[in-house]
């Protein structure tokens, strides 16, 4: 029996399959792959059994069964396919994260534009790309990095494995590159235009890479736990206001308290922005790596400020795992901005999970209800 008829058989769930076959399964030899070799922790599992809508694997017969809840697929909300390639490379069933089932949505507010961009995109086979570009000074860099940041990816890809150093090295390719675009039109304007970007890298459905700069963010959700992916650089930061200051910038605060650069700039990281480049302003991301938990783990959100200034990213947790779908949540969570006084654009993109539909463990309950006065955030 090949493997691939083998992850077919768990996926479906279908009806119960013989311990015979599974023990004749296993006095074959080890299946390789162009992945690896496929290994006993797979193949060891000598039974299935249906009950009460799961599908439990028994080891041994002294072995308690182990359900698909285990795997973060529910059969109530979502039901994906398994990736073999990467259950085999990793030891353990890695459901398949569809872009189909991906929600984004992007609203106007009370701007006369909107400079916000989102991208969803599949990079490779085993690598999907998400991205958020929240522009200011008109929509040119957060145009442009729409375009062609997945091309800097790209290219990165093809001189490092390390998607770390292949987020960095395209963040700062993307500004080098929209330097000398901007350049062209010969208008000193167009050097003042600039953009937050945060990108999501998930290879093999569960190595997860986020890059940011600026003050838009990522936001992984566990256990019903929000979990922030992010830094915003703003100047309240005292790392990133030191760093303007050694670049002989300075920092100013506005008469609702936020600060900026120059009296400019309410970030000190962000791609554009060329005017400001010598006072400190750096296109550099920060990166944060970690391990998809497809059990554990709901969905990964990337919003811009039009939503996170309003919204916590518990209150934006919460408000997502009560909704049905990823395309309603970035519906509702859009809209609810907007009712709690966000006059900026307002972005989201919601990437669901194993765990998308699992009763979460949250202790904090989302009340629809909430005064915008007590939330004490401003857009």
């Amino acid at each position: 029996m090949s493997s691939a008829v083998l992850f077919n058989m768990l996926r479906c769930g279908r009806s119960t399959i013989a311990r015979q076959t599974f023990l004749s399964v296993r006095s074959q030899p080890e299946t390789s792959t162009a992945s690896g070799q496929m290994g006993g922790a797979l193949f060891g599992m000598v039974g299935v059994r249906r009950g009460s809508g799961s599908v439990g694997l028994d080891g041994d017969i002294s072995v308690r069964p182990v359900t698909w809840d285990s795997f973060g697929i529910w059969d109530n909300r979502i039901e994906e396919p398994i990736l073999l390639p990467s259950s085999i490379r990793y030891g353990r069933l890695i459901p398949q994260v569809s872009l189909s089932r991906v929600g984004s949505t992007s609203v106007l507010g009370l701007r006369k534009q909107n400079e916000d961009r989102l991208r969803i995109g599949r990079i490779h086979d085993n690598l999907l790309y998400f991205a958020v570009f929240d522009g200011h000074g008109g929509p040119h860099a957060a145009d442009y990095c729409y375009t062609f940041m997945e091309k800097f990816i790209r290219d990165a890809l093809e001189e490092d494995d390390d998607l770390e150093k292949v987020l960095k090295k395209a963040f700062l390719d993307a500004d080098k590159a929209l330097h000398t675009h901007l350049s062209y039109f010969n208008n000193a304007s167009f050097l003042t235009a600039g953009t937050t970007a945060t990108v999501a890298l998930l290879r093999d459905g569960v190595e997860l890479v986020v890059g940011s700069v600026g003050d838009s963010r990522a936001m992984l959700c566990r256990n019903g736990k929000a979990n922030k992916l992010t830094t915003d650089h703003t100047p309240d930061c005292e790392d990133e206001r030191h760093r303007i200051q050694t670049f002989g910038g300075y920092v100013t605060w506005n008469s609702v308290g936020q600060a900026n650069v120059n009296g400019r700039l309410a970030m000190t990281r962000s791609i554009g922005d060329f005017h400001l480049k010598a006072s400190g302003v750096i296109a550099e991301p920060d990166t944060q790596r970690l391990t998809v938990q497809h059990a554990n783990d709901s969905f990964l959100a990337l919003t811009t400020d039009g939503i996170n200034f309003l919204l916590s990213d518990q209150e934006i947790c919460d408000i997502i795992n009560q909704c049905q779908d990823p395309t309603e949540a970035a519906d509702v969570i859009a809209q609810q901005a907007l009712q709690y006084g966000s006059e900026d654009n307002a972005t989201i993109i919601i990437i669901p999970l194993g765990a998308w539909g699992r009763p979460q463990s949250s202790t904090t309950v989302y009340s629809m209800s909430r005064n915008f006065a007590s939330s004490g955030r401003w857009a």
